[in-house]
């Protein structure tokens, strides 16, 4: 495919060279918030040319003082990923749409942050109005086959607030409304998933329906059960961090325990809505 030559999609700049200045053809691209250029390539192209054009823009943007490089391509334009791997570029990170490539070329240390290095999940804790808590066994993964009755879980979507993610988890699960309470407590561990570090948020929620309708594809059975007889399970008494959890969770049936309640804010500085996870005395 021949050099696309649009000027929406191609910026053509006049760039020193040793015989004066010349017009020539770069890729398009913006400045990030860093000191860097950000190149957002959607249409397909030639990889020599691409080649060609990456070249002249690195030029460009090392006597422009930039820091780093990325380029976004469109899954379509795999083609040009070794073009740019053999500028030095190295992969960031990948999306179903797309991948990221970097490139560092200030002549100082390098500070592109990495890619995101947690995963985050929840376990909900779910009571009904005669103390009974939610528990499900599940169709496959570590806990297929051996018995044990343990709470919901789930992973948290990206743009999703736990506590929406604890809410839909159990819905799907069990098939069960609830309404989010407070964040008990949570778990940091590391080389879990795909090598990541893993957030996992024990979430409280109360039951506002209480008719079980289980998810066949992942859940084997579900049920309503007695806290201590869920306390009691040998797998439960055996590992620690789940003893933990029992034990915070009963003194939290007990009114014992405070967590932290979800508070809808902003952030400082784009004013974008989050949520702030406090203790509710506060």
């Amino acid at each position: 495919m021949s050099t696309p030559t649009s000027s929406s999609s191609w910026d053509g700049k006049e760039m020193a060279t040793e015989s004066g200045f010349e017009k020539i053809q770069l890729l398009d691209s913006s400045d990030d918030a860093y000191g860097g250029v950000m190149v957002d390539l959607k249409e397909s192209m030639d990889s020599e040319a691409f080649a060609t054009l990456l070249r002249a823009s690195i030029a460009l943007w090392i006597q422009q003082g930039k820091k780093g490089i990325w380029i976004k391509l469109a899954i379509e334009s795999v083609n040009l990923v070794e073009a740019a791997v053999k500028e030095g570029f190295r992969y960031h990170h990948a999306e179903p749409s797309y991948l990221m490539l970097v490139k560092w070329i200030a002549e100082t240390a390098d500070t592109l942050p990495a890619n995101a290095s947690h995963r985050v999940g929840i376990g909900a804790f779910v009571m009904n109005d005669m103390g009974e808590v939610l528990v499900v066994q599940e169709n496959g993964g570590k806990f297929k086959g051996t018995g044990v009755w343990k709470f919901p879980t789930g992973v948290v979507d990206e743009g999703e607030d736990i506590s929406i993610a604890a809410i839909r988890e159990v819905k799907e699960e069990a098939g069960v409304e609830t309404e989010f309470v407070e964040v008990l407590a949570f778990r940091q561990s590391h080389k879990s998933f795909f090598g990541k570090s893993d957030l996992f948020f024990v979430c409280m929620l109360r039951a506002l329906s209480f008719n079980i309708q289980k998810q066949d594809s992942e859940i084997l059975e579900a049920k309503w059960m007695p806290f201590d007889e869920y306390a009691a399970q040998p797998f439960v008494q055996k590992k620690e961090i789940f003893k933990s959890i029992a034990d915070i969770c009963l003194e939290k049936k007990n009114n014992n325990y405070s967590g932290f309640s979800a508070v809808p804010t902003t952030t400082g500085f784009s004013s974008k809505r989050s949520i702030l996870y406090i203790h509710k005395d506060l």
